[in-house]
């Protein structure tokens, strides 16, 4: 019971020893000393709350807020003391913020534990008292047999104990963790393999010890001890023999296998980040203006409490004769009344802190991101999938990206690799209609329909259908009885491959008639058009990265010894002695020119004795137990050698769709592209290029298979001297993993000064954990750059978790990466409408609502700050209690909240058309010091206008009633807050742009609302009540026609500097923004902003008058007549993408 309340807190024992001993099918030993080591379960956990802590962990992360902290405290002091307001003042607003957004935030949380459960709810077989038994994931334990079919997912990290296949071996795809789509091959001991049944499984004795749990997914270390007639047989586990959850099972039929980590110790589980809670910069710029106005009311409050004590120091103001004081009063200590006064003035001024400020937030965010998954242009129809939002929280950040982290591997390509050209004996070969035609020919041409292969054509496909490690679908025949049209084209067979590239290149080889039917034995099956041939496989010469190359030794059916290698150009060329070398050359160049994957093709042929020296050699080197790899090596050399080239290969990686136009839009928004895979280095660099992520004109550097960090260190140094030498021309930075953790240990800042240099930045053979170091390297550095991660895989996870922004690709790789994701998005094509269009609306949105929140305050307890000056400082309130309760509840909330939801101050299409306009917001320029004073002064100044112009309309002795009766306190200060009310909803009309039949209905009721709410209030006695203070206040304030001018004047006087401002500002220093608010909408021009309509030859009044008229709606489409010509240096820089059709002068 105690460990189980210990893991719903979220707390997890530590493990005791260095090493986990698992009794396989869990016979534990049957002595009695023997204790049990204790496990975790195998639930995944992805949410941050449980039942248990929800209460605690919320309301912590909600009193962090600087705002709602503070208003604990006033509730408090006002529950503590006699104060000029009710502690419901503060109270009830407080309940209803922390309550609202603890629903949003659990449920938030409880789609995450619904996700959670889908995944812990899945059925699996696991072995149990001599047969299969189903139940769910959740519920495998530690040394449980566990039966996985073809095609599922491993739902836990298994040590491998048998296949259907009699050597035990298993085939492997690895893509969710690493992102490679290649399949591994693992093995089991041979001891085990032989178990093959559930029957003889159940009788296994068998003990496995192992390490402890760790994050590394290629490393594994242990020993399994088989129990056999009385004698125990010892083997050796290493990564072979793992089984990693999340991984999928391949070409096989079945395995059994035993769990050795479950739940939040797989492998795949200790990849992710711990879930922390990720605020937006919006966020931390509010707390700060908070601590700002915070000091303005500590300010206020102390000035008010001083100067009622120097206005006291006067006898007859101290007590004058209609205010006697009590003895108690008399009697009771000055530091105590000090202290009183002072927190009764800060209770009388709080309302300048905006507590309904996070509850609109709060409401904007939640209700904002519905938009999202609405959008249209964002879902994707072939998969059935709209955009979905995980985190609200975040909207505003993808107004602020700076730089952005993307995986390679199925979130840029579509994990498909496709045959596109090849050189043969120095020509040029494309595939057309499953034939092989020379560069040139076509089906029209005399040559075009040529029958069969020339020999050469055929020797080169014969070495691509011989040299590699393709397996074929274990469901699958040979192929012989399928169906083969004249040249032998078509075949039914589905490969499997190590490598995507070689999955490519059989296939493609056996559409135009030399196909590769299995392996038999240690025979090689091909079929050249439909005639059988069998090759006897002698020697696989795997593939390394520092030879950069594979290859095959192969017996040809007529006895002669073969030698088929293929690799990169610079492993192959050098190594040729014969054959077209230099055409060849240039046609690599070429295909590499076209952002193709380039594999050289070469052969050679033994005389007997030949063949008997290296077969000699490369035993004596597969044998050695010193220095075997450096043997090998040198025997690899020494076999690959005067070499006949054959030919080249190009094979495209299917790319999604307009990857390549995103990045470059991403490029022209100011942002930096990171691009961080798993895969090899040649792989990477030339998806990279394709995809546009570097160009070709690119100065291209490595930092790469370093081993030492002196050498790291060096290289280092040398790049950043070229980067400073040629500092004219841009570079790109490749960097291996091993590269990257020497940099990283010792010269961070070097590193870091190398790569923001760099134009592009591509990271290379990165672990999972990894990913998350650059991106947090990124994020601490000295200018604190907003980060976005995307990926698609549980290997992008941690990255995604780590990032200020984390997006999901629902791609091939499973669903971890969308569950653990803040946005999640079918297609990288889709990102730049995520933040060209939804995060810019949403940053200008939330950076208006924010400043527009304090802008109100400020109007609304300024005046009560300077009426205090009027009444002696005794803490008399301006306003009536309702009025202070209603005013940001009801009476200013709407407009800001619609505003915050519709606003469109330029039209998407623009937005996501010019690129460039993100610029204008980034660097958290709309919530800057700038604004925020801009608008804090505003208010001010609105506010001292409302008091004093006010005070000087309705002074002392005017009578303004037609029976001669003069206005009393509460009509003064209804008078007050009738002016505000009004100025502050217009100052909201005048920020709004994009006008819909709900921005007028709540601008505009809003003070209707307050009218027809006030004459309610004050018309009737309310009996519970305790006074009747407002009883015909506002009616008879309304029957005086000098108050109606009273309102107007103050109004417009208020309004009047603001507007000038706008129209200076925007015809003297327009912003690239206001200049692209123009837009197409039916057969004319919409002007979503009178101010971005600049005209030829137009009189000052002219744009004046049409800024008055937008005011009321929209300016006249036939008004305006500028188009952008092409001279404009706003427009010059974009012609290369998604660039609208140009307006001329007649349309415009």
């Amino acid at each position: 019971m105690l460990r189980w309340v210990r893991q719903q807190l979220g707390f997890d024992p530590p493990h005791q020893s260095d090493t986990r001993t698992i009794y396989i099918a869990n016979r534990f030993p049957q002595h009695g000393h023997y204790v049990p080591q204790k496990f975790a379960d195998n639930r995944i956990i992805s949410s941050k709350y449980t039942v248990w802590n929800f209460v605690p962990k919320n309301l912590f992360e909600q009193f962090r807020r600087v705002a709602n902290f503070y208003f604990l405290i006033i509730f408090l002091v006002q529950l503590m003391i006699d104060t000029p307001t009710s502690p419901i003042t503060s109270g009830l607003p407080l309940f209803f913020v922390i309550t609202v957004t603890a629903i949003k935030q659990g449920y938030e949380d409880w789609l995450r534990h619904k996700a959670d459960n889908e995944v812990n709810g899945a059925p699996v077989y696991v072995v149990r008292s001599g047969g299969l038994v189903k139940t769910r994931s959740k519920n495998i334990r530690v040394g449980d047999i566990v039966r996985v079919a073809k095609d599922e997912t491993f739902p836990v990290d298994l040590v491998l104990l048998s296949s259907d296949r009699v050597d035990g071996s298993c085939h492997v795809t690895t893509a969710s963790l690493d992102g490679e789509t290649n399949l591994k091959t693992h093995v089991a001991v041979p001891e085990t393999a032989v178990l093959q049944s559930v029957a003889n499984l159940d009788k296994l004795v068998a003990v496995i010890e192992c390490q402890q749990p760790e994050a590394d997914l290629y490393r594994f270390v242990g020993r399994i001890t088989v129990s056999q007639q009385a004698e125990e047989i010892v083997r050796p586990l290493g990564p072979e023999s793992l089984l990693l959850r999340g991984a999928r099972l391949k070409n096989t039929k079945e395995i059994f296998g035993v769990a050795v980590y479950t739940g939040m110790e797989t492998k795949m589980a200790l990849n992710y980040k711990s879930k922390s809670q990720k605020r937006s910069a919006v966020e931390k710029s509010m707390n700060s203006f908070l601590i700002i106005y915070l000091i303005i009311l500590l300010f206020e409050a102390i000035l008010s409490t001083i100067l009622k004590y120097a206005w006291q120091a006067e006898e007859k103001w101290d007590e004058p004769w209609y205010n006697e004081k009590t003895e108690h009063e008399r009697n009771s200590s000055k530091i105590l009344r000090f202290i009183s006064d002072f927190l009764a003035f800060l209770v009388l001024y709080n309302f300048i802190i905006p507590i309904s400020l996070y509850v609109t937030v709060e409401m904007q965010k939640f209700l904002g991101s519905f938009f999202i998954g609405w959008d249209l242009d964002l879902y994707h129809e072939e998969t059935n999938q709209r955009a979905q939002v995980n985190t609200s929280d975040l909207n505003e950040e993808l107004g602020q990206v700076e730089y952005v982290f993307t995986d390679k591997t199925g979130t840029l390509t579509e994990n498909e690799m496709q045959f596109r050209e090849c050189s043969i004996n120095g020509i040029k070969y494309q595939e057309v209609n499953g034939k092989l035609t020379p560069e040139g020919f076509s089906e029209d041409s005399p040559d075009g329909n040529r029958h069969g292969l020339v020999k050469e054509e055929e020797l080169f496909l014969k070495a691509v259908c011989l040299c590699h490690t393709v397996q074929i679908n274990a469901d699958q025949t040979d192929g012989a009885d399928g169906p083969w049209h004249a040249n032998g084209i078509t075949s039914p067979l589905e490969y499997y491959a190590s490598s995507p590239d070689e999955k490519a290149l059989v296939e493609a080889a056996s559409r135009v008639g030399v196909v590769f039917t299995g392996i038999s034995g240690d025979s090689m099956e091909v079929k050249s058009l439909g005639k059988p041939e069998r090759y006897k496989l002698l020697h696989v010469l795997e593939f390394d990265p520092n030879r950069r190359r594979m290859s095959v030794i192969v017996e040809s059916p007529s006895g002669e010894k073969l030698l088929f290698t293929k690799g990169a150009e610079s492993s192959i060329l050098p190594r040729s002695k014969s054959g077209e070398i230099d055409k060849t050359r240039i046609h690599v160049d070429e295909f590499a020119l076209k952002g193709l994957r380039t594999l050289c093709v070469a052969y050679r042929r033994f005389t007997p004795e030949e063949y008997q020296e290296i077969g000699k050699r490369l035993h004596e080197a597969r044998t050695a137990l010193q220095q075997r790899e450096e043997k090998l090596a040198d025997v690899f050399n020494f076999i690959e050698r005067d070499l006949e080239l054959l030919g080249a290969t190009g094979v495209e990686d299917k790319l999604q769709e307009k990857v390549q136009e995103t990045i470059e839009a991403l490029r022209l928004a100011g942002i930096k592209v990171w691009v961080l895979t798993g895969d090899k280095h040649e792989t990477a660099v030339s998806v990279s290029l394709s995809c546009g992520h570097f160009h070709r004109t690119m100065n291209i550097l490595e930092l790469v298979q370093h081993k030492s960090d002196s050498t790291c260190a060096e290289q280092l140094r040398q790049l950043a001297k070229r980067i400073k030498e040629d500092h004219v021309i841009q570079h790109g930075l490749v960097v291996d993993g091993t590269s990257l953790s020497l940099a990283l240990r010792e010269h961070e800042k070097l590193f870091m000064e190398v790569c923001k240099n760099c134009s592009a930045v591509l990271c290379c053979r990165m672990a999972p954990l990894q990913k998350a170091k650059v991106v947090r390297l990124l994020k601490t550095s000295p200018e604190k750059p907003i980060t976005l991660a995307i990926g698609d895989g549980a290997n992008d996870v941690s990255m995604i978790q780590e990032a200020h922004v984390g997006i999901g690709i629902m791609g091939k790789e499973g669903r971890q990466a969308v569950r653990n994701s803040d946005y999640a998005i079918a297609r990288f094509k889709f990102l730049s409408k995520l933040l060209f269009v939804h995060g810019h609306f949403y940053y200008i949105r939330i950076a208006t609502l924010v400043q527009y929140f304090f802008y109100k305050n400020v109007c609304f307890i300024t005046p009560q700050f300077l009426y205090q000056f009027f009444c002696l400082f005794s803490q008399q309130t301006l306003y009536d209690s309702v009025y202070l309760t209603l005013y940001n509840i009801c009476f200013t909330s709407l407009p800001v909240l619609i505003y915050s939801l519709f606003e469109q101050h330029v039209h998407p299409h623009v937005l996501q058309s010019k690129p460039v306009l993100y610029r204008d917001i980034s660097k958290n320029a709309h919530l800057g010091f700038k604004p925020f004073l801009y608008w804090t002064i505003l208010g001010f100044f609105h506010a001292f206008v409302f008091f004093y112009g006010s005070y000087l309309l309705m002074g002392e002795d005017t009578s303004l009633l037609g029976n001669g009766q003069m206005f009393g306190n509460w009509t003064f200060g209804t008078l007050v807050f009738t002016v505000m009310v009004i100025t502050v909803t217009m100052k909201m009309a005048l920020e709004t742009h994009f006008w819909t039949w709900i921005n007028h209905f709540v601008t505009w009721g809003s003070i209707v609302f307050y009218f027809i709410f006030s004459l309610f209030y004050g018309g009737i006695i309310w009996p519970f009540l305790h006074t009747q203070d407002m009883y015909f206040v506002f009616v008879q304030l309304l029957s005086s026609g000098s108050a109606w001018f009273a309102i107007i004047l103050i109004v417009v006087a208020c309004l009047f500097i603001d507007v000038v401002k706008k129209v200076l500002y925007r015809h003297l220093q327009p912003t690239s923004t206001e200049k692209a608010q123009l837009t197409e909408a039916g057969s004319g021009i919409n002007c979503l902003d009178s101010m971005c309509c600049f005209s030829d030859g137009e009189t000052a009044c002219t744009s004046v008058r049409r800024m008055l008229e937008r005011l009321m709606g929209r300016c006249s489409p036939t008004r305006v007549n500028r188009s952008w010509s092409s001279t404009d240096p706003f427009y010059a820089n974009d012609r290369s993408i998604l660039t609208l059709s140009t307006m001329d002068s007649t349309t415009c």
